[in-house]
C-alpha cells in the first residue's frame, strides 16, 4: 500500500534574500510548490511562512509551529524550494536530515535541487548546507560594511524618527526638525538646565499633559493602536523616568547620529549586546540640532553631579545605589519627623504610597551609614596592611592557586587546537581519499560524520577554555584596579557620595527578620569592577 505522505509546504524570506528579487518571493516559493505537491500526489495540509526571518536561526514561529505538527504525527513530509530555505546552519540543518527526520520518519525534500530523503539525498549534501551558511555568514558582513558606509555619509536607520523630528520628505534615510513637537524637547533639557532631575521633569510633563512619541505615532500614523486605541486619556501622556532619562543623553538633539550602541552576538545568534561606549560609532552634525551643545554638555555634568550637590547629604550620597534585593528596584528615602528625634530610613519603593508590588525591606540611614563604612574601613586597612592578601580574598584564591589553574587551562586549550588542527587535516585527506575512489562512500560517510561531530566539540571547548582565560585575566586586572582606587582615599571615616560612587556599584537590602525579639537584616554591597566580596 502507498504510503499517504500529509504534506507541509514551508516558505521563509529574510530581508537578505530581498535583493535577490521575485526567483525567492514567497510568492515564487509557493507557486513552485503547489505545483510540485500537485504533480506528486501529495496531500497538502498545510502552509507554513516566515517572512522576514533568518535561515540562521531555527526559532522561526511558523518553522515551530510545523515542527509541533510533526511531533504531533499531522505531518510526516516536508517540502521546500531548496535547502536554504529551510536553514542555513551547517549543524542544525544536518541534525535534521541525519537524525531527527529519519527518526521520526518525516520525508524531505528539497524540489529546486532534486533531493528527497526517500530517495536518499546526494552526497553533495553536506557541501550544500555548508555553503549556504557560509552565505549567510558573508551576507552579514555585507550589510555591515553596508551600513557603516551609510552611516559614515550622514544617512540613519530608524523605524519612526525621534521626538522632536520627523522623516526629511527629500532626503532619504534622513530627519528634519519637527517644528509641532520640538517644543517638548526645548521644555525637556530646559527644565534639566535648571536644575531639575528626570524624577521631576517626568511629573512635570505628566501634570502638564505633554504627548509622549509612542502617543503622537498613534495619532498622526496609527501606530501602536494595540497600546492607546481605547486607552484611558492618561496614556497619552505617561510619561515615564527612563524615557526622560533616554532624551537627555541623546545626541540627537546637538546634531549628531551615534550608531553601533548594540549588536547581534553573532551571524547566527540575532540577541542583542551593549557595546562599550568606546566602539559606538559618531557621526556630527548630520542634521538641524534643536538644543546647543553648551547646554547639552551642562546636562550632562549636572547629572553627573547631581547627588554631590543637593542640599540634604543625607539624601543623595546613596542616590541610585540602594536597591531592594527581592524586586531590584530603588529603595526611597524618607525622614520621620514625628518623634522629638527625627530619623531618616530607606523602604522599597514598590512599597506603600497605594503600592503593594513587595514588602517595606525598611533600614534606617543611620544603620546602612554605618555598616557600609565599617565594611570599607576594614577593606582599606586590610589593603594598607597586606595588599597581596587583600587580593588573594577579592580573587577567591591564592596566587598559587591561581597560577595553577591558569596552567592548566593554558594547557588543555593548546591540546584542544593541536587537535583541531590535526583532525582538520584527516578531514581533508579523507576527502580525497573518497574523491579519488580509495574508499568507499559508506565508509567516507561514517567517518566524515565522526570527524564533523569531533569538530564541533572542539570549537566549542576552544571557545570556552579562551573565554575562562580571558575572563580570570580580566578579573585580576579589575581587582588590581580596584584596591588602587581605594588606596586613593585616605582612612574614611565619615561616607561622602564621592567614596561611594568611587567604590560601589549597589547596595542592596534584604528583608528584615525577627527571631526571639532580635531584629536581623542582610545587606549586600557590591563594589565596582570586583562585586561581591564574601
Amino acid at each position: 500500500m502507498k504510503q499517504p505522505y500529509n504534506t507541509a509546504l514551508y516558505m521563509r524570506l529574510s530581508r537578505d534574500d530581498e535583493n535577490y528579487g521575485d526567483s525567492v518571493s514567497i510568492e515564487t516559493q509557493r507557486t513552485i510548490l503547489q505545483q510540485f505537491a500537485k504533480d506528486n500526489d501529495l496531500h497538502v495540509v498545510g502552509e507554513y511562512i516566515d517572512d522576514g526571518w533568518s535561515g540562521t536561526t531555527f526559532e522561526r514561529p511558523n518553522f515551530k509551529r510545523m515542527m509541533d505538527d510533526v511531533d504531533a504525527g499531522r505531518v510526516n513530509c516536508i517540502v521546500t524550494k531548496d535547502l536554504s530555505r529551510f536553514g542555513r546552519d551547517y549543524i542544525m540543518v544536518g541534525q535534521y536530515l541525519e537524525y531527527e527526520f529519519p527518526e521520526k520518519q518525516v520525508r524531505y525534500i528539497a524540489v529546486s535541487e532534486n533531493e528527497d530523503t526517500k530517495k536518499g539525498l546526494s552526497d553533495f549534501v553536506p557541501f550544500k548546507n555548508l555553503f549556504n551558511e557560509w552565505f549567510a555568514k558573508d551576507t552579514s558582513r555585507k550589510v555591515k560594511t553596508a551600513l557603516h558606509a551609510k552611516f559614515a555619509a550622514g544617512e540613519r536607520t530608524f523605524a519612526y524618527a525621534p521626538l522632536g523630528y520627523v522623516r526629511h520628505p527629500e532626503i532619504k534615510n534622513a530627519i528634519m526638525v519637527d517644528a509641532e513637537t520640538r517644543w517638548i524637547i526645548e521644555k525637556i533639557f530646559d527644565l534639566a538646565y535648571n536644575g531639575a532631575g528626570a524624577a521631576k521633569i517626568a511629573r512635570v510633563l505628566v501634570d502638564e499633559h505633554v504627548p509622549t512619541a509612542g502617543w503622537l505615532n498613534y495619532q498622526r500614523y496609527g501606530k501602536f493602536a494595540h497600546i492607546y486605541e481605547g486607552a484611558p486619556e492618561e496614556k497619552s501622556y505617561a510619561w515615564t523616568l527612563a524615557q526622560v532619562k533616554s532624551i537627555l543623553k541623546d545626541e540627537t538633539y546637538i546634531g549628531n547620529s551615534v550608531h553601533n550602541k548594540q549588536t547581534n552576538i553573532s551571524y547566527k545568534n540575532k540577541k542583542k549586546v551593549r557595546k562599550p561606549q568606546e566602539e559606538w560609532f559618531r557621526v556630527e552634525n548630520t542634521h538641524e540640532a534643536i538644543i546647543s551643545k553648551q547646554v547639552f554638555e551642562q546636562v550632562q555634568e549636572q547629572a553627573a553631579n547631581r547627588r554631590r550637590q543637593q542640599k540634604d547629604a543625607t539624601t543623595q550620597i546613596f542616590s541610585g545605589l540602594v536597591k531592594c534585593a527581592d524586586c531590584g528596584w530603588s529603595m526611597r528615602f524618607g525622614t520621620n519627623r514625628q518623634n522629638s528625634k527625627p530619623y531618616s530610613h530607606y523602604t522599597c519603593s514598590q512599597y506603600g504610597q497605594g503600592l503593594k508590588r513587595c514588602s517595606s525591606h525598611y533600614i534606617r540611614y543611620d544603620i546602612l551609614c554605618h555598616y557600609v563604612l565599617t565594611r570599607i574601613q576594614d577593606l582599606w586597612r586590610q589593603a594598607q596592611v597586606d595588599e597581596t592578601e587583600l587580593l588573594h580574598r577579592l580573587l577567591k584564591g591564592s596566587e598559587q592557586e591561581l597560577a595553577a589553574n591558569a596552567k592548566r587551562q593554558s594547557a588543555e586549550l593548546t591540546r584542544a587546537e593541536k587537535r583541531r588542527t590535526e583532525v582538520d587535516r584527516k578531514f581533508a585527506k579523507l576527502y580525497e581519499d573518497w574523491s579519488d575512489g580509495r574508499i568507499t562512500e559508506y565508509n567516507f560517510n561514517m567517518m566524515s560524520q565522526k570527524y564533523q561531530t569531533e569538530q564541533q566539540e572542539l570549537v566549542e571547548k576552544i571557545e570556552r577554555l579562551s573565554a575562562e582565560l580571558e575572563s580570570e585575566k580580566q578579573t585580576t586586572v579589575d581587582a588590581e584596579t580596584w584596591i588602587s582606587l581605594l588606596r586613593q582615599y585616605s582612612y574614611p571615616t565619615e561616607l561622602t557620595a564621592e567614596l561611594l560612587n568611587g567604590l560601589i556599584e549597589k547596595i542592596v537590602i534584604h528583608e528584615a527578620t525577627t527571631e526571639d525579639g532580635v531584629r536581623e537584616q542582610n545587606i549586600d554591597i557590591y563594589y565596582r569592577l570586583i562585586g561581591k566580596i564574601e
